[in-house]
């Protein structure tokens, strides 16, 4: 029998990887919003500027009929319908996009929170003040037919209204939403941030994960895990330890995901270690994307394609939608056909899931379960120790990603490279400062409107010359850490810098961007699959996080170049001089 049961497993084996040349799964099984021939003909047709506006519009009639409908439309053209009449096939049986949608005032929002009362500088205490008034743009509240008619949207129900990013992002979205959260908290709105984890935590239960959005089509891909994050934030601002009890099971399933789905296995030496990385083995363009995923698979061979639709996924899932970090020793690493972002280990990733394990921890110490702290703490453990030999560079002072097929590690700049040092996710204090020489050393600190996403120019957003603000939060307050008056100076003037950036910016278009250009003074970014947005989320969480913590310091005025090292012991000296000052 032994050697029966081992011809059947060589069988099994090589089913899977017989199967794996195959065409994947589709995004979602709905044969209008995630994969078919009436979604291929609508986005090739090219009808919309932006191919996300196709897949956002509800339908007038049940899925059946559209389909059927079709059907005899694409039989009677020999499945080449003329661009008219799609038109007016389209007009018949599609709503136009928001429509499933309402405006919401958050019930929480008031005049004046307290934070506001810590700006000194008058100018940018009215900007914030003006930041504050966003929220009620931004509130938006699912309509009761999208949970009677789930299978005419491609928009995922929430109970709980929320706050979306803006422009063409009408739903929230799972990263996004942690930065939002903290401005909201600012704001004095916890019963919106509360509603807010309601519907991530409601996603788990019903999916096993959050998805990267709340649409059909971003259902088998997730984004940065910060969910455990957020719930930390809410409890730390409310004490609401009952709804921590009542969840810890969800988030601690969610954390499970990403174990079960995620996980990749690094040996060094006699040693392994299991670490995560993104990935979504799912097939096809991305519905919100499609005429540009199929026209770049189409310079690929066929054999190709369905990797390729895969690793723009995952990519996707990494919240850096697109990015050379992931296209790095890929056949050309300035193009995104050779993008291969499975095939690395995530320093950013690596620290989200170490913060949310140390979390777990306190949270089940703090519900008095023993068993399950020490579970997460050994996790926690084991996760550090991974990073510290996988991930960490002794010389350079940061951690890198690492290329799991060439076996070592990608030096190039990214501010994700201290990632572990926001979540806290080290166990030498030392490191903060070897982190500040490494951006000397990376000539990061000679940009005067915001830390680049990276310094590689490739015309993807996620690249030089654009800065994003979720990104100097990260490389902010991980140095302002440090116990080293100086680093922490550096953060300060890292804030000044990216604070001014915004404010001039606003000042100039009266709007908060998703990103911005930071090659010749601060302007609203670009690159990418399509234009800047406004609005926005994430941009106004952070400046609002930054206006909190250095409020008394901030200024409104005139740029001044970064100090060099030698000048920032007078900077330093100056700024303490400043707080002993009456007010």
């Amino acid at each position: 029998m032994p050697g029966r049961t081992w011809e059947l497993c060589l069988l099994l084996l090589l089913g899977l990887v017989l199967g794996s040349q195959e065409a994947l799964p589709p995004p979602c099984e709905s044969q209008i919003y995630c994969h078919g021939e009436l979604l291929h003909q609508v986005q090739m047709a090219k009808l919309y500027r932006d191919d996300k506006q196709f897949v956002d519009m509800p339908l007038s009639s049940a899925p059946e009929q559209v389909l059927q409908r079709f059907q005899e439309l694409a039989n009677a053209h020999n499945h080449s319908i003329p661009q008219q009449e799609l038109q007016g096939f389209l007009k018949e049986h599609f709503q136009a996009m928001g429509q499933e949608l309402q405006p919401w005032t958050p019930e929480d929002w008031k005049d004046s929170p307290q934070f506001l009362q810590k700006i000194s500088d008058l100018k940018l205490r009215a900007w914030a003040g003006q930041l504050h008034q966003l929220w009620k743009k931004l509130g938006k509240k699912v309509k009761p037919e999208v949970l009677r008619h789930p299978e005419r949207f491609s928009l995922i129900y929430s109970q709980h209204p929320f706050i979306v990013p803006g422009g063409r992002f009408l739903e929230f979205y799972y990263w996004d939403s942690y930065w939002v959260m903290e401005g909201l908290l600012l704001s004095e709105m916890p019963e919106t941030v509360k509603g807010m984890l309601q519907n991530f935590l409601d996603l788990v239960q019903t999916y096993g994960h959050v998805p990267n959005g709340a649409r059909v089509y971003y259902l088998q891909r997730s984004q940065p895990p910060l969910l455990t994050l957020m719930m930390d934030r809410y409890v730390t601002h409310t004490n609401d330890i009952a709804f921590l009890r009542d969840n810890i099971g969800t988030l601690a399933l969610e954390l499970d995901f990403w174990t079960e789905n995620r996980s990749v296995s690094v040996s060094l030496g006699e040693k392994s270690y299991v670490l995560n990385r993104y990935y979504v083995p799912y097939g096809g363009p991305r519905p919100e994307s499609y005429s540009k995923d199929a026209e770049l698979a189409a310079t690929l061979p066929e054999g190709d394609r369905e990797a390729l639709w895969a690793e723009l996924k995952a990519g996707a899932e990494s919240g850096w939608d697109f990015s050379s970090r992931w296209f790095v020793g890929g056949p050309n690493p300035n193009l995104l056909s050779s993008i291969r972002t499975s095939k690395f280990v995530p320093v950013d990733l690596n620290a989200f899931l170490c913060q949310a394990e140390e979390l777990m921890s306190k949270f089940y110490t703090s519900l008095g379960n023993d068993s399950q702290a020490t579970k997460y703490r050994n996790l926690w453990e084991q996760r550090l120790a991974a990073l510290q030999a996988i991930l960490w560079d002794e010389e350079k002072g940061a951690w890198f990603d690492y290329d799991l097929e060439n076996g070592k590690k990608n030096q190039e700049f990214y501010p994700s490279n201290l990632a572990p040092l926001w979540a806290g996710c080290f166990s030498d204090p030392g490191v903060v400062d070897k982190a500040l020489k490494y951006l000397e050393d990376s000539k990061i600190l000679t940009y005067q409107y915001g830390i680049p996403t990276s310094l590689w120019k490739t015309g993807q957003q996620w690249d030089f010359p654009n800065a994003w603000a979720p990104l100097q939060d990260m490389v902010i307050r991980g140095l302002a850490k440090s116990p080293s008056p100086r680093t922490q100076e550096v953060a300060f003037q890292l804030a000044q810098n990216w604070i001014r950036t915004n404010f001039d910016v606003y000042s100039q278009k009266s709007a908060m961007y998703e990103k911005y250009d930071i090659s010749n003074g601060g302007q609203p970014g670009g690159g990418g699959e399509y234009e800047v947005q406004e609005g926005f989320g994430w941009t106004n969480g952070v400046a609002l996080m930054l206006l909190d913590r250095y409020g008394a310091r901030l200024s409104s005025g005139t740029p001044t170049a970064f100090p060099e090292p030698h000048c920032l012991a007078a900077a330093l000296l100056l700024g303490l001089l400043l707080r002993f000052l009456p007010q």
